[in-house]
C-alpha cells in the first residue's frame, strides 16, 4: 500500500474556527491552530494549519483543486507562489519500525496517528520554505540599497518607502513568532515511543531545526540593516532640519536689516 501527501502553502493565515464550523466532517484532532481529519469513506486525510499550510493524504488532481478553492474563502492573502512538497507512505509488513528516507518512509502499517505525524511535518517544512523565500526577499532589497550606500555614499529611497520596508519586515518577523508552534510536537509523540522516533527522525529528514535557526540568522541580518537604514535616515532627516534652522535664522536677520 502507498499513499502520497501532498502539502502546499495556499495562503498567509487561514481561519480555522471557521473552517472547522463550516466543513462538513468531523475532526479527528484539532486545536485553535490546526485541525486534522481521517475522512475514512474515502480514505482521504487533511491536515489544515492556520499558518496558511494545507496537506493532502490520497486525493486526486480534482479532489485536492476542489478542497483547495474551498479553503481559499478561509484565506487571508492568499500565496501567489508555487510553494509544495511532496512526500509517499509506504507499507513493508517485514520492517519492525518505521524507516525514514529523503522521499518517502517505509512502516509496517498505517493508521491516522502515523499519518498525522508525517502530514505534521511535512506541513511545517512547506512552511519554513514560504519564511525563506520572504527573508531571502527581504534581504536581497538591503542588499541593494547597501550597495547604493557603497556607490554613492547615500541613500536614496524616501522616508515613506523606509517605512514600508521596515513596516513588510517586522511584519515577517512577527508572522514567524506567532507561528513558532510550529516546531512543537503533538501532545501523542509523548504517549508513544514509536511515533515520537518517527517524528524526530522526519524532523531530521525535513532539517526542520536547523532550517528555522537559519531562518532566525537571517532576520537578524536584515534587522542590523534596518537598524543602519534607520541611522542614516536620521542623519539625512537632522542634516535637512538643521539646514531649515539655517534659513529661517538668515531671513530673520535680513528682515531684521530691512526694517532697521
Amino acid at each position: 500500500m502507498e499513499i502520497l501527501i501532498e502539502a502546499a502553502q495556499i495562503a498567509e493565515s487561514f481561519n480555522i474556527k471557521k473552517f472547522r464550523a463550516e466543513f462538513r466532517a468531523e475532526a479527528f484532532s484539532g486545536s485553535t491552530s490546526e485541525v486534522f481529519y481521517a475522512l475514512t469513506e474515502t480514505n482521504r486525510y487533511l491536515y489544515v494549519f492556520d499558518y496558511g499550510v494545507v496537506v493532502f493524504a490520497n486525493y486526486d488532481a480534482v479532489a485536492k483543486s476542489e478542497c483547495i478553492q474551498f479553503m481559499k474563502n478561509y484565506a487571508t492573502t492568499l500565496v501567489n507562489i508555487d510553494l509544495s512538497e511532496e512526500y509517499r507512505i509506504v507499507t513493508d509488513e517485514r520492517l519492525n519500525k518505521a524507516l525514514v528516507k529523503n522521499d518517502l518512509v517505509s512502516v509496517p502499517q498505517i493508521d491516522a496517528s502515523l499519518l498525522r505525524i508525517v502530514m505534521l511535518n511535512i506541513g511545517q517544512s512547506v512552511a519554513l520554505e514560504h519564511y525563506e523565500v520572504l527573508t531571502d526577499e527581504l534581504i536581497s532589497s538591503s542588499k541593494h540599497y547597501i550597495m547604493e550606500l557603497e556607490n554613492q555614499g547615500k541613500l536614496s529611497i524616501s522616508k515613506t518607502n523606509l517605512l514600508k520596508y521596515i513596516g513588510k519586515v517586522l511584519n515577517v518577523k512577527n508572522s514567524i513568532v506567532d507561528n513558532l508552534y510550529i516546531l512543537d510536537d503533538p501532545n501523542l509523540v509523548w504517549d508513544n515511543e514509536e511515533l515520537n522516533l518517527l517524528n524526530r527522525n522526519l524532523k531530521t529528514n525535513f532539517d526542520i531545526n536547523p532550517r528555522f535557526k537559519d531562518l532566525d540568522y537571517r532576520l537578524q541580518i536584515v534587522e542590523n540593516n534596518l537598524t543602519l537604514f534607520t541611522d542614516v535616515l536620521n542623519v539625512r532627516e537632522s542634516a535637512r532640519l538643521e539646514w531649515i534652522v539655517i534659513i529661517l535664522i538668515a531671513l530673520e536677520i535680513i528682515i531684521a536689516i530691512f526694517f532697521h
